[in-house]
């Protein structure tokens, strides 16, 4: 049990350290090739908030966990705006982007709506991961399009300075080293909590949309509460949304690229539920709160509620 602990322990430390290797490395590698600004930001950047979850998700199938990858993706959507909106929310009103209300929200319900599409026969297949894949690449599209006419960058001026500064030796360097680490790192983690599925008892389904989502979603909780106490948190709401539609479409894919995978009921009837219905409710707080132009205490007391309940409900249905 306690190897299994450390894997895991270590295996979450090491993989948000890599990750964030990893995306410097390759956004600066990109940069120095040519790539522009932009597009580095809207993909490599962009889809690089999902590389913990996208890496784990790909150990996890190739390891036969396929229901972890895909409790993983769901439950990281979960995590993020439940519990780090939610307590972000709690330490200081969030400023709504009212663009967000309508473009980006828009765009997650329906993509969530058809990630139900694609899990609606128990089955995440090739044909399944192409359809979200497809969907993702009009996303990019949608955001290329977006910020080209708005002329707003994708990335914050720290990491876009970050990423101009770093040289291509070491840009290269941090690459390669990231990528080594970040897929060691998923292995540790995906061994260790299987590990501890079997020996609980407890499906690698719950698993992932525990201990990995939770675990994966850490620093963007840690960065949230770090930046609203600071009062530089108006970026929290469209960090979540976009790192939501990555997950969907990036993510869930990856077991059904890999291999045929059998989807657990309870994902669609419980977990895509809440999922969804956690979506919606932040949809719906946004409607309420666009004029006052916060997200305040109350919605986050509704939200980390109703996270802490949902906990709860896969304790008590893992106890039955």
């Amino acid at each position: 049990m306690y190897p299994e602990i450390g894997a895991i322990l270590v295996g979450l430390i090491f993989l948000v350290w890599s990750a964030d290797k990893f995306v410097i490395g390759a956004a600066a590698t990109a940069r120095h090739l040519g790539m522009s600004q932009m597009l580095v930001g809207l993909t490599i950047v962009s889809i690089g908030t999902s590389a913990p979850e996208m890496f784990v998700s790909a150990m996890a199938s190739i390891d036969g966990a396929g229901n972890l990858a895909i409790g993983n993706a769901i439950g990281s959507n979960i995590t993020n705006i439940a519990l780090v909106l939610g307590i972000t929310a709690l330490v200081a009103p969030i400023p709504l982007q009212k663009g967000l209300l309508k473009k980006e929200l828009p765009l997650l319900m329906m993509i969530t709506l058809l990630a139900g599409v694609v899990l609606i026969d128990l089955e995440l297949n090739l044909v399944d991961a192409l359809i979200l894949i497809a969907a993702l690449v009009f996303a990019l599209f949608l955001m290329f399009q977006q910020s080209s006419d708005s002329g707003e960058s994708v990335i914050d001026e720290d990491e876009a300075a970050e990423i101009e500064s770093t040289p291509t030796s070491k840009a290269v360097f941090w690459l390669i080293v990231g990528l080594i680490t970040l897929m060691a790192s998923s292995k540790a983690l995906v061994w260790g909590a299987t590990g501890i599925a079997t020996a609980f008892g407890v499906s690698d389904l719950v698993i992932g949309l525990t201990i990995v989502a939770i675990g994966t979603s850490l620093p963007e909780l840690a960065a949230s509460v770090a930046s609203a106490l600071k009062g530089h948190h108006d970026i929290a709401i469209g960090n979540v949304i976009g790192s939501n539609i990555f997950n969907l479409l990036a993510v869930m894919p990856i077991p059904g690229i890999l291999a045929v995978t059998a989807v657990e009921p309870m994902a669609l009837y419980r977990d895509y539920i809440v999922m969804a219905g956690v979506t919606f409710a932040l949809l719906l707080f946004f409607v309420i709160c666009y004029r006052r132009g916060t997200l305040g205490r109350i919605p986050g007391i509704i939200l980390t509620a109703g996270y802490l309940g949902y906990m709860f409900t896969l304790f008590l249905a893992n106890q039955a």
